[in-house]
């Protein structure tokens, strides 16, 4: 790794040092309040934007309903919806929008002036990318910046800034945003080293698109795709068309026939073929949709996690759909057998670059570093896996990482040690999906793959997933 990946230098905004708890830009002091409507839902919106980039906190858990970020659960769902509406765009496009605003600006903000940029980018996203009047975004960053004692002094900035791209957007879109990557500079020279400059450029348009809604069925895939009004895929998933209403609420659910899982998410567990009769552990099982994939196939399955509290919502999931597995609470590292498995699962933990589509805090609480630490865990659970099957057992070792840091080279260190081989995937077994097959025999799947068709988005995680077999005299 050189120390250009671990530089932001092309986007200036973001290589500040991040102020200390109650300086310039920190969580203190406490802002004024304002009765507003649609600031609360801005200052929400502010606020988790600095905790993603400034502090690297996951949007998942401050987005969540019961137990996350305060001034989120004060809100309306209306509210809500909009919130993470703001911050969605903002985080899938943050180095386009830091350069529009930084050709608006005679000079840069102040060293420490963190929730003013914070304030600026909120109102951009509104601005360039969301069906919000350009006037009440603006609008409200002005109040914003009025009611809090760190930015009252740029309020007439904020206003003459944001006004300024309301009436050049289009330009500032087309001659500014458009000649950078919407990805962060240490990712996107990342892509280009793995997979070119023109399938980086085409992975990172694709990671702008949300992701569609995948599931997965017990059976008859054309009666539910015909049933759901959905396209049915290469994988054997039904990609549902743009719907309003809830998941829940769609025939089959409460029944059990079916759950949501992301195409590529549901290419290792098919990777085993038929598992019947034989016994297979789900080392990181956790939500339970590869699980549930191994019950269909007839396996006997363990499914391990270490979170208690994921656990749990896999054996609802598992209830909900009829089938039941062997549980256990535990750290795979320490999992232990007196039996030796026919075949296990390892869908290793890693840094998710594949999601970005559904998780674009990704690339801001992640980095080049993260991406070091992981690779050496999922060597070490990999080498762990291999000794919990039969010799001549299979482990399907896959994650949704987009980076061959964690895929291909943790498993050629693995297969230059001996004791197991790689097991070639033909691609002539996957119509539709021949491309995602790479030369070795692995799968490698991009946001890029799948066209969008009739209505129905395209892409699918970025996923790798290869086969390798326990040696027969290990």
């Amino acid at each position: 790794m050189t120390s250009d990946e671990n530089s932001n230098a092309s986007h200036p905004k973001r290589n500040r040092r991040v102020p200390r708890r109650g300086e310039q830009g920190g969580e203190n002091p406490a802002s004024e309040r304002s009765d507003k409507p649609g600031i609360r839902a801005r200052q929400a919106a502010a606020k988790m934007l600095a905790a993603v980039i400034d502090r690297k906190t996951s949007l998942d858990g401050m987005l969540d309903a019961t137990n996350g970020n305060p001034v989120y659960r004060e809100l309306n769902e209306a509210d809500r919806a909009l919130v993470r509406a703001i911050l969605n765009s903002a985080l899938r496009q943050l180095p386009r929008i830091d350069a529009m605003i930084g050709s608006l600006l005679q000079n840069p903000l102040p060293e420490g002036a963190r929730a003013l940029d914070h304030v600026l980018t909120v109102a951009a996203a509104q601005i360039l990318y969301l069906d919000i009047p350009d006037h009440s975004a603006v609008d409200l960053a002005v109040e914003q910046a009025q009611i809090d004692p760190r930015n009252r002094r740029f309020a007439s900035l904020v206003n003459a800034v944001l006004r300024r791209m309301s009436r050049e957007k289009q330009e500032l879109i087309e001659t500014v945003g458009a000649k950078i990557p919407a990805i962060p500079a240490w990712f996107h020279k990342r892509l280009v080293a793995y997979y070119g400059a023109e399938e980086a450029a085409r992975i990172a348009e694709a990671l702008l698109t949300p992701a569609a809604i995948d599931l997965t069925v017990k059976s008859n895939a054309e009666d539910w795709a015909r049933k759901l009004n959905g396209r049915l895929l290469p994988t054997g998933s039904v990609r549902l068309a743009a719907f309003s209403g809830a998941v829940p609420t769609l025939e089959g659910f409460e029944d059990g026939e079916w759950w949501v899982q992301d195409a590529a998410a549901a290419l290792p567990a098919q990777l085993f073929g038929s598992l019947e009769g034989k016994r297979v552990v789900d080392l990181c099982a956790a939500p339970g949709g590869k699980t549930a994939q191994l019950i269909q196939a007839g396996a006997d399955v363990t499914a391990l996690d270490q979170s208690a509290s994921r656990l749990k919502r896999l054996q609802g999931n598992l209830t909900r759909l009829g089938l039941s597995a062997v549980t256990q609470e535990i750290n795979m590292a320490d999992f232990q057998t007196d039996e030796l498995f026919d075949a296990a699962l390892l869908d290793a933990p890693c840094s998710s670059t594949g999601t970005i589509r559904r998780h674009p805090d990704v690339l801001w609480t992640k980095g080049p570093e993260d991406i070091e630490k992981l690779a050496v865990l999922q060597e070490k659970l990999l080498r762990h896996a291999l000794t919990l099957v039969k010799p001549g057992g299979v482990v399907v070792f896959s994650n949704c990482s987009l980076d061959r840091r964690e895929g291909e080279e943790v498993v050629e260190r693995v297969l230059a040690n001996g004791g197991c081989e790689r097991v070639a995937i033909d691609p002539a077994d996957w119509p539709g999906l021949e491309t995602a097959v790479t030369p070795l025999g692995e799968f490698r799947t991009t946001p890029a793959m799948i066209e969008p068709q009739d209505g129905y988005a395209g892409g699918l995680d970025g996923f790798y997933a290869v086969i390798l077999r326990r040696g027969a005299t290990a």
